[in-house]
């Protein structure tokens, strides 16, 4: 027999957010509210190669992230990236690491990315800034694979001589590594 008090908690939890706020009696962090507001925004302008997923929807700072270039030397791979939030979010950029093995100038092999809104100080003024959110992170991952390509200024030095000194044999290398490392 459903009584009123039981049809009332049924409502209730089926009214709870996909991403709650974390609530165990400590306070909220102000990076957890940002987050809050932020993944949900998210999820409605993400581009079309790009998806989140939380291992843990409670634990909003810790997520991966997977990309699935369309066009472009990386079209085909299957890209996943783990983005960790610091505590002092959003004073601070999230920590991004590219989990798949790729051959590419602005990536190195160990996973390090070189994009400028991921640092803490940019002498160009694009770095971080506490007005940036997920999404331009985001936004910016799935760029390295179209049109931010930066040959010029490289994390990964021997990819972009590669790319200089022989791009048929940089774009055959590039093919070899989407087809043994980032086809899971």
């Amino acid at each position: 027999m459903i009584t009123l008090s039981k049809k009332l908690k049924q409502d209730a939890e089926k009214k709870q957010p996909k991403y709650p706020a974390v609530d165990d009696g400590r306070r909220v962090s102000i990076r957890d509210k940002l987050l809050t507001k932020e993944v949900q925004e998210l999820e409605m302008d993400l581009p079309d190669s790009c998806k989140v997923h939380f291992e843990d929807v409670n634990k909003l700072s810790s997520f991966m992230l997977k990309i699935v270039p369309e066009d472009g030397y990386w079209a085909g791979g299957i890209f996943h990236f783990q983005i960790e939030v610091p505590e002092e979010y959003n004073m601070l950029p999230p920590k991004v690491k590219c989990k798949t093995k790729i051959w590419h100038p602005n990536i190195a092999e160990n996973g390090d990315i070189c994009l400028s809104l991921l640092r803490e100080h940019s002498l160009d003024g694009t770095g971080w800034s506490p007005a940036r959110k997920l999404k331009d992170i985001i936004w910016g991952l799935n760029s390295l694979f179209l049109d931010l390509l930066n040959f010029d200024d490289p994390l990964n030095i021997d990819a972009a001589e590669h790319f200089y000194r022989d791009r048929a044999g940089f774009k055959a290398k590039v093919n070899e590594y989407v087809r043994r490392f980032a086809q899971r």
